[in-house]
């Protein structure tokens, strides 16, 4: 177990280091960067239309500017040296875990992660929990009653609703409940007098403003699950110990919980830690960027719109990380949930 777990740490550092490369070639390539909106700011242009402008033949975005000023903000954002030499300084960073400062906020990483973390906490973990929490004894419900009008009925519920993006039912979700019946508010997490009320009032304030992104997030989680568990019932319903149990005389709801039940919950048990972690990094850009909600995920996504690569590489790294760890402690519950798994 121990040569196991040593051997998959070791094959973490080549994985990230290849992550890292490829994202920091691609970079290289891509138009706009910090330099460029520097300059175009210079010349009184904005950004965007420099963008597209670098992308044509023939761009002209750093006429106009002393070429001594230019070699100044190249200094200023590091790209005055070779890109190797970059690379291997930022690898060195990061293996301090040390991500960096942001181009375009007086802050660095680490401080950014941490301020947008609580945001998409507050997602991940309402949608993981309830997700578990209404899939896992409606997958039951439905291998118990297998071709019933219920077992039919929930499918094409829980199908519709996986069928069905999130972002489309949250546009309907405001359009209907935060609009026409403005039932619930249609952005952030608490409303702007939040500090003034009592603790109670918070707490009613907060679950009040996460109902509707909630419901968005969760609908399509709900299928997944409910399918697995459903068929992993099944499957253990129908092996030959389950007619043993019964031949012995045990109760249904005994033969059910004690003996189905604990083997069926070996793909989902497996799976907990990744979807527990994930439900806190993997934020919706989507959901947060309709509901007004300042996560992780739309700080990914204004970084690369930026090309703010600080904060693109650092969370990266960051990320991929915390996956790579997250898929060890995956498989290492494998041999926790069943002994009978040897990794040798």
């Amino acid at each position: 177990m121990m040569a196991y777990i040593f051997k998959r740490l070791l094959l973490m550092v080549p994985t990230l280091f290849g992550v890292l490369l490829l994202t920091f070639v691609v970079i290289q390539f891509v138009p706009g960067g910090p330099v460029e909106q520097m300059v175009a700011q210079l010349q009184g242009r904005d950004s965007g239309g420099e963008g597209a402008a670098a992308g044509g033949a023939g761009y002209r975005g750093r006429q106009g500017v002393d070429a001594a000023r230019i070699e100044e903000i190249k200094q200023l954002y590091g790209f005055d040296k070779p890109a190797p030499e970059r690379f291997w300084q930022m690898v060195q960073q990061f293996a301090r875990f040390d991500l960096g400062k942001s181009f375009y906020y007086p802050k660095d990483v680490w401080t950014l992660v941490k301020e947008k973390l609580p945001v998409s906490i507050s997602l991940g973990l309402w949608t993981f929990f309830l997700s578990y929490l209404i899939s896992v004894p409606l997958g039951v419900a439905k291998a118990v009653r297998s071709g019933s009008r219920f077992d039919t009925l929930t499918s094409l519920v829980v199908l519709t609703g996986y069928a069905i993006p999130g972002f489309v039912l949250g546009v309907a979700l405001l359009v209907v409940f935060g609009g026409q019946l403005q039932w619930f508010p249609l952005r952030g997490l608490t409303s702007t007098n939040w500090e003034q009320l009592s603790w109670g009032a918070r707490i009613v304030d907060y679950l009040w403003h996460i109902v509707l992104p909630i419901t968005a997030s969760v609908m399509g989680a709900f299928a997944v699950t409910t399918m697995l568990t459903k068929n992993a019932m099944l499957e253990e319903i129908r092996k030959q110990y389950v007619l043993t149990a019964r031949a012995k005389g045990l109760s249904q709801r005994r033969v059910l919980w004690r003996h189905v039940f604990r083997n069926a919950l070996i793909p989902l048990v497996t799976g907990f830690p990744s979807a527990f972690i994930g439900a806190f990094f993997t934020g919706s850009l989507l959901i947060e960027t309709l509901f007004s909600l300042d996560g992780l995920g739309l700080l990914s996504f204004e970084s690369v719109m930026r090309r703010d690569y600080p904060v693109v590489l650092g969370t990266l790294y960051l990320f991929t990380l915390i996956g790579l760890v997250t898929k060890l402690i995956s498989d290492l519950c494998y041999v926790w949930v069943d002994p009978r798994v040897k990794f040798d």
